[in-house]
Order: C-alpha cells, then sequence, then structure tokens
C-alpha cells in the first residue's frame, strides 16, 4: 500500500515502512484481541469549566473470526464476526508516503465504545499529548483526553483538596487546557486519533498499549519518521503548522498591565529609562474591569471602555510612532452589559436576539466562572462564527490592536443544545479549534493575517493550523512540578513534540490563592508571586519563543517586574537578552512554519541516540545550538544539566567543555546567570556573547558563583 507494508498472519497484522523494512510501526498483541466493542453509559458533570467523566465498566465484546479481506494499492480492509449477526472492520490506506489511517468499527448501532488494543516495546518512553504540565514521559500512566480548566493546584496539597472541596476547582495532574491524542514513542512509534469525543490512552500494562473511544467507530492515523524531528514533521501534516510569527513580536517584550491611559504612559517611560526593548502593551482590561471573588477580572463585553483609557486613538498612535503596539482580550463567553452600566453595544443581547448562544432546552445555558456566570457562543453555528468575526475587526482590529489573547474556549457543557442538534460531546473538543479557527479567520479577512498576533490556551489536535500563538493558562505562583514555574518547561517540551512550535508562559505565573480580604497567607494555602520567583521567571522566558508578562489575578499581592529598581533593571536585561536572540529565533520560528519542528525541543529531539536525553526534563534546547537549564527552585545558585556530545560554550564565561560522550556537570547559576550554553561551531555560538557584551549584561559567574562555574557530577552515567 503505496510505502507501507501490511503482513497479516496467525492472527497477527504488522505494519511496516519500505525505507525500515524490519521495524515495525504498529502490530497487534498475540495475547489480546485487537478491536472490542461496547455498550456505556457516562456521567459527566461539569463545574466552572472542569469535568468529570463517570462510567461502570462496559462489557466488551471481541473481535470474532476473519470473514474477508479485501486490498488494492492504497487501501485494505479486513472484516470478521462480533456475533451472529454483527460484524466488525479494520481498515487501512494510504495517504501519502508518511501517513496510514486506520478506521475501525462495527455493524451493531448499539456500539458506542471501543477498545483497540497494540503492542508496544517495554523500554519505549511515550512523549506528547499537546501540553501536559505535569509528567513529560507517559509510560506506565493512564491519559484521558479532554479540554478542560487544568485546575488550581493540580496536586499541590493541600491546597488542591481545598479547591476541589469548595469549588471542585483544584485539578489534577492530567488537566490541560490543550491535549490531544497524539503521542510519539522513543522507538519512533506515532500514533494520533482523529475523534473528537472522550478517549483514553493507556500505557499501564508493559508492552501493550490501549486506546478506548467514547464512539461507535475510532479514526486515527500512524506515522512514519526516520527520526523524531522527522515523526513531528509527519504528524503535523495532519494537524497543520503554525504560521510564523511577525517579526515585531520578537523585538523586545510584551508588557501585560491594567489601569489606564495614564498607567500605560508611565510604565512605558519607566521601561524607556532602564532600556528595556518593548514590543507591545498587552492591555486586557481595555474592556473595563470588575470585582469578583478571586481578585479583578474583565467584563466580557467586547469594546472599548472609555472612561477607563480615555484617548485611546492618540495613545496607540504614540505607541506605535516609538514601534511599540497594542494588544487586548477576548473570549467566547458574554454578559449582559446592562450589569455594567456604561455600554455602546450589548453583546449578550445581540447574540441573544440572533440565538447565537449554546443552551438548556430553550434558555441560554450559563456557566458559572468565578463569582459571576456567563453565556458562551454556540460556535456550531456558522452564522454565530461570523457575527462573532465581524466583532472582532469592527471592535478590536479596528480600535487599532496588533493582538489579543482568545482566552478560554474548554467549557463547552457535554448536556448543551448546540444549532443543527450537533452533539455537545462530540463538539467539546472541537470548540477549542473552531474557537482558533474563527480568530484567524477574522485577521485574514481584515488582510492582517501576517500583521496581528492572536495566543490561546485552550487547543486540540488541529488547533496549531489555525492558531497563531499559545500560551500555557494560569500557573499558579510556585516553584513546583505540579503547577507552577517547573511545569512551564514540562509544557514546553511536550507541547513541543505535539506541533504546538509557538508556545510560552506568563512570566512570573498568575493564580495568587490568598483569600483577597485577609491582610496574611495562609501557610501552604495562600501562594503569591515572590521576587526571587519572579527573577528566576524572567531569566527562563528569555530563552522562550515569546516574552510577556501578566500582573496576575491578584496585583497587589504579586510582586511585580517594577516592584523595585533591582527587579526593573533585572527585567530589562533580559528584555534585552531576548531581542538579542531575535534573529536567531526567527529562523527557527519559520522552520516552525514549513516543518513543523518545535522552538523549543527536548534534547531527545536531536539526540535520540543518546539513551539519557529521554529523561531530561527540566532543561531544554533553543532550536539546536542553545541548551538551557533554568534555576526552578528557591535559594538555588547551581544547577545540574547534562550536555550531550560535542563542545559546549557557557555563554556567561566563554569557558568550553568538550563531552567526548556527553556528560553531566553542576553549573553556577547566580541571580543573573542561567545555565546557558551555546553549541560550538554554531552561528549564535559566534555572534550571540557578543551582542551580549554590547549593552554590557553578561555576568562573571566566575566571580559571583558559590561554587567554580563549571563541576563534572560524579557517577555521570545517573
Amino acid at each position: 500500500m503505496g510505502q507501507f507494508r501490511i503482513e497479516l498472519e496467525q492472527s497477527a497484522l504488522r505494519i511496516f515502512h519500505v525505507n525500515e523494512p524490519e521495524r515495525a510501526l504498529w502490530q497487534t498483541c498475540l495475547d489480546a484481541e485487537a478491536l472490542q466493542f461496547a455498550r456505556g453509559d457516562a456521567q459527566v458533570t461539569e463545574s466552572r469549566g472542569f469535568f468529570q467523566v463517570d462510567e461502570a465498566p462496559p462489557r466488551w465484546i471481541a473481535n470474532g473470526p476473519l470473514l474477508d479481506i479485501a486490498a488494492t494499492d492504497t487501501e485494505l480492509s479486513i472484516t470478521g464476526h462480533l456475533s451472529d449477526t454483527d460484524t466488525w472492520s479494520l481498515e487501512f490506506r494510504a495517504i501519502d508516503e508518511v501517513q496510514l489511517s486506520i478506521h475501525a468499527a462495527c455493524s451493531n448501532p448499539d456500539m458506542n465504545r471501543i477498545l483497540v488494543t497494540f503492542d508496544r516495546d517495554d523500554d519505549a518512553d511515550i512523549f506528547g499529548f499537546g501540553e501536559q504540565f505535569t509528567h513529560l514521559n507517559m509510560r506506565g500512566r493512564r491519559v484521558p483526553v479532554l479540554s478542560q480548566e487544568p485546575g488550581i493546584g493540580r496536586g499541590v496539597q493541600p491546597l488542591t483538596w481545598i479547591m476541589n472541596t469548595a469549588f471542585k476547582a483544584g485539578g489534577d495532574w492530567h488537566n490541560s487546557n490543550a491535549p490531544m491524542p497524539w503521542y510519539m514513542s522513543t522507538n519512533l512509534q506515532g500514533v494520533c486519533l482523529e475523534n473528537h469525543q472522550y478517549n483514553v490512552f493507556d500505557f499501564t500494562s508493559e508492552h501493550r498499549t490501549q486506546i478506548y473511544v467514547h464512539a461507535a467507530e475510532l479514526r486515527g492515523r500512524l506515522f512514519y519518521g526516520s527520526t523524531p524531528l522527522d515523526l513531528i514533521s509527519a504528524f503535523t501534516r495532519f494537524s497543520g503548522r503554525m504560521r510564523a510569527l511577525p517579526q515585531w513580536v520578537g523585538q523586545g517584550a510584551i508588557i501585560g498591565m491594567q489601569g489606564g491611559t495614564n498607567a500605560v504612559k508611565a510604565r512605558a517611560a519607566a521601561l524607556r529609562a532602564v532600556d528595556a526593548p518593548v514590543a507591545a502593551f498587552w492591555l486586557q482590561d481595555w474592556v473595563g474591569a470588575r470585582k469578583t471573588s478571586v481578585g479583578w477580572q474583565l467584563w466580557w463585553n467586547w469594546e472599548l471602555d472609555h472612561e477607563r483609557y480615555p484617548g485611546w486613538a492618540q495613545m496607540v498612535a504614540e505607541l506605535r510612532a516609538d514601534n511599540v503596539r497594542i494588544m487586548t482580550y477576548l473570549n467566547p463567553f458574554l454578559v449582559n452589559a446592562k450589569e455594567k452600566g456604561s455600554h455602546r453595544r450589548n453583546l449578550f443581547a445581540e447574540a441573544l436576539e440572533k440565538n447565537f448562544l449554546i443552551r438548556k432546552d430553550t434558555a441560554p445555558y450559563l456557566i458559572k466562572n468565578t463569582s459571576f456566570s456567563a453565556a458562551l457562543l454556540d460556535l456550531a453555528n456558522p452564522d454565530a462564527c461570523a457575527w462573532i468575526k465581524e466583532v472582532i475587526k469592527t471592535e478590536l482590529i479596528a480600535s487599532g490592536a496588533s493582538g489579543w489573547m482568545a482566552d478560554f474556549g474548554e467549557a463547552l457543557p457535554f448536556d448543551a443544545d448546540l444549532h443543527d442538534d450537533i452533539d455537545a460531546a462530540e463538539f467539546h473538543n472541537a470548540y477549542p479549534e473552531e474557537w482558533a479557527r474563527v480568530n484567524r479567520e477574522a485577521i485574514q479577512e481584515a488582510g492582517l493575517d501576517d500583521e496581528v498576533v492572536f495566543f490561546m490556551r485552550s487547543g486540540y489536535t488541529r488547533s496549531a493550523r489555525y492558531n497563531t500563538l499559545f500560551w500555557m493558562g494560569d500557573q499558579l505562583t510556585s516553584w513546583r512540578q505540579e503547577d507552577g514555574i517547573k511545569s512551564t518547561v514540562t509544557a514546553l517540551l511536550s507541547s513541543g513534540i505535539s506541533g504546538q512550535s509557538l508556545n510560552h508562559s506568563d512570566i512570573g505565573g498568575y493564580t495568587a490563592t490568598t483569600i483577597p480580604w485577609l491582610p496574611f497567607s495562609i501557610p501552604g494555602v495562600g501562594y503569591t508571586r515572590s521576587k526571587e520567583l519572579l527573577h528566576r521567571w524572567i531569566e527562563l522566558n528569555a530563552f522562550t519563543p515569546v516574552y510577556r508578562t501578566h500582573e496576575g489575578n491578584q496585583p497587589d499581592r504579586h510582586f511585580q517586574i517594577d516592584g523595585d529598581d533591582a527587579t526593573l533593571k533585572h527585567f530589562a536585561r533580559f528584555a534585552r537578552i531576548f531581542a538579542a536572540l531575535s534573529e536567531y529565533r526567527q529562523t527557527l520560528i519559520e522552520d516552525a512554519a514549513e516543518y513543523g519542528h518545535p522552538v523549543v525541543r527536548h534534547p531527545w529531539l536531536h539526540y535520540p541516540h543518546d539513551a539519557r536525553t529521554r529523561g531530561l526534563e527540566h532543561q531544554f534546547l533553543l532550536g539546536p545550538d542553545i541548551m538551557v537549564a533554568p534555576v526552578l527552585d528557591a535559594g538555588r545558585q547551581s544547577v545540574r544539566i547534562y550536555l550531550p556530545e560535542g563542545t559546549w560554550m557557557h555563554l556567561w564565561s566563554d569557558e568550553e567543555v568538550c563531552c567526548a560522550d556527553g556528560q553531566w556537570i553542576h553549573v553556577s547559576s547566580p541571580p543573573g546567570a542561567p545555565a546557558v550554553f551555546l553549541r560550538g561551531g554554531s552561528s549564535v555560538c559566534a555572534t550571540l556573547p557578543g551582542r551580549i557584551d554590547e549593552s554590557d549584561d553578561r555576568v562573571d559567574v566566575r566571580t559571583t558563583g558559590h561554587i567554580p562555574w563549571c563541576t563534572p557530577v560524579p557517577n555521570a552515567s545517573h
């Protein structure tokens, strides 16, 4: 079948590629049925964008004996008995030289669950599943795939228990805004579902994989690649590739702030005074702000609040004269503007009149957010999509915005009534893709596809073909792996492997969990952004695709980039370093658009034959040439980093480390000098140190570090 070969012998089915005729890309298990079908009934409850899926174990019916085999040059169909009256089918089709589709179903219309089982190498590690925060390697885990709120804490105790008990909002390790049913293994198996229905991937068995789908049929794809990067390129032929970011995004920081026209002008002056390059001001409160139970939130009525931002047009023009853009905020929810008072348009009333909102029976389905409820646009309705695109063009783009946060997208309840009786349970995971498509088409229709940027937290398999930029949602202002600065590194790596090539986090995190009216924090429960955490997050994000700040949900409780002179200068310095990387980073962004390769990369992608790279979790490559191990723990002055084979130059000292076979080292990493190494012989190694020297930005770790700048790690094989 094209470039693929399928063998069926003694009930074992194996798939090969002609380029590697001895390596099976996929094969069934001799000790387990490949296909099983059942009738199931799930109870799905929703609370504030969190979903609980409960279902009794179904009674499975396994595929029976073969009935028929039919083949052409590109297709293969296998059918068999399921019962005396029903049949099962398994079909394959060669889409191109690296993609093979799989379709499994049965003839019984009452069956609405399907389970596929196949072999897996015992020692294969499993990467992917879109944006994952807690675990990078899914071997030994059971992974539910459902776009939803990640949660507050996600396992940080006792915070998560309190949030789950009081609000059902604590989350779990697998909760993600932007998951997808895709993985690649370290033995280069690439598998993806096309289904949007709820699905689960089970890797708890040592030698088999099971995929469970809440659907009557399974549609998926196998991908071939001879290297990890080739496999990602093959997958992104299906998922889509992100277009290159406009170059203005990489010229400096995107400053997230609120407060009105005078506050923006004052912040711009303060940043100019410390020579901080600024690409844009992101003003999420352009629509006005409201006090809620978690702090300050926005009025979800997508028009400019002239009382909060008087002289908006003049401010936009003055900033643009300094090559600084304005960015705003949008989401698919609407609230009744009558509650706000001053307004020109009431978008909720407009959408309600046009029947553009999701419903429960005949009434709008209002979804609880924090201390208020909101209506959600019915993006299953083409007319609703066209209407919100016009809102984007007339209210956001016409106001002078060069971009916006396109927030939310993961909250569609399973029991909602949608346009044309579309099943909400199936459309739930498609909603983020539609939300991205609507935003992208709005800027295309405005003739600004190469100029405007929107960034989203929600997503699914094919979001990347529409979305211009991902962001990781709302991290806890903590050092934790479950929900904090460490989780953003995991998310960068997992999302990059999953074709979400352009991703970033809020500098400093977002979520404070203090009670606004208490003057103190409760130990173990109350989290706010510390100065040290902000400094280390500033350093980390300088080596990611986008450099954007956020004041957080409780700005007065969080330490901010202008919290003191030292912090503002620290921020400005790393903004200059970010800008100094713009030329190198733009080549990676264009590579992402052409091949689907991530900008931030897991080291294993470039060193697949070095087994030690497989287990790396908290260091990453920016492209092929810059290795970064940020400081991710409070009070740390050094890090442990693994350098693969080759010569690596330490950015802050110009000292070289020659690794004949890969080496673990300790690196002094005082504030201002995260562990960054440049691959010897690369163009960035030749140019970046000089660019940093020009602005007097480098820290000499040989004099400021508490240990020698670099020492080998004993027992380096561990």
